[in-house]
């Protein structure tokens, strides 16, 4: 069934954009860390893409988007008003959440957005959040407001300084677990190299820390193989047994490997797709 577009706005124009579905279903079955399945037109590809929020009540879930591939710019065309093909959902296991003290989230690019939707969760449930979120620079931050309105204490990154601490998130993580003790989990989500300078800054301190593989998700249902990673040295699926994991047992080198094997044919559709429709 179509999935009427209710909101859009243009978070970093060009580039990511926020949606507003009508879903009731996927509202009120959605939980922290579940993801939707979506499909532009009946010879379209599917692409996953996490949730970042819902509302229940309205019979709302938000999505946030980097366009990167052709299925990412024929859903920027779409506007407030049209209607989205398919949207299954909620796919994949939901975080494990439990009231136990503190807990750090970490968020960097458009995985702010999904951190989001896990903060929140935790938020409610009765745990202290740390929020920790990081870009390039200021332009390049997302859900800053959204963030800072539950969270208990929001701290900003950006490498060239222009907001917040100049650095990494990994520099505000490790000065914050060395005044911190209480911390219980660390949960990061966002780009595949930030997530694992996460797992290598959380490792000397034994807190346990969770990843969302989401980045190398291709069709949502473990059908095509495609999202296969080796945790503690076993075969996972990051759709179907994921896509959270322990980071401390992740192969990072064997995932950005895997994350970059249709990097060259993704450019040349997006390429083609621009010849054709002018943008």
């Amino acid at each position: 069934m179509p999935t009427p577009i209710l909101e859009k706005e243009s978070l970093i124009p060009g580039k990511t954009s926020k949606l507003v579905l009508h879903a009731p279903t996927i509202a009120s079955h959605a939980r922290p860390g579940h993801f939707v399945m979506l499909r532009m037109s009946p010879t379209g590809e599917r692409i996953p893409l996490t949730i970042a929020d819902t509302d229940a009540e309205k019979g709302t879930i938000t999505i946030v988007y980097l366009v990167m591939g052709k299925s990412t710019a024929i859903l920027e065309d779409l506007k407030a008003g049209d209607e989205i093909l398919d949207v299954c959902g909620p796919l994949g296991k939901p975080t494990h959440i439990e009231k136990k003290g503190t807990v750090i989230c970490v968020g960097g690019g458009t995985g702010i957005a999904a951190m989001h939707h896990i903060a929140k969760g935790h938020s409610r449930i009765g745990n202290k959040v740390v929020g920790i979120i990081g870009a390039r620079n200021k332009d390049l931050l997302l859900f800053e407001k959204e963030l800072a309105s539950f969270v208990d204490e929001l701290l900003i990154s950006t490498d060239d300084g222009s907001y917040g601490h100049k650095g990494l998130v990994t520099d505000l993580l490790r000065d914050r677990l060395e005044s911190d003790k209480d911390v219980f989990e660390v949960v990061a989500v966002g780009p595949v190299p930030m997530m694992a300078a996460v797992a290598n800054t959380t490792r000397p301190y034994g807190v346990h820390t969770t990843v969302s593989l989401n980045p190398i998700m291709v069709d949502g249902i473990g059908m095509c193989g495609a999202c296969r990673v080796t945790v503690d040295g076993k075969t996972k699926f990051a759709c179907v047994d994921g896509p959270e994991f322990d980071g401390h047992k992740v192969d990072f080198d064997e995932l950005r490997r895997r994350l970059g094997a249709y990097r060259d044919q993704e450019k040349v559709s997006i390429d083609q797709y621009r010849s054709t429709h002018g943008n």
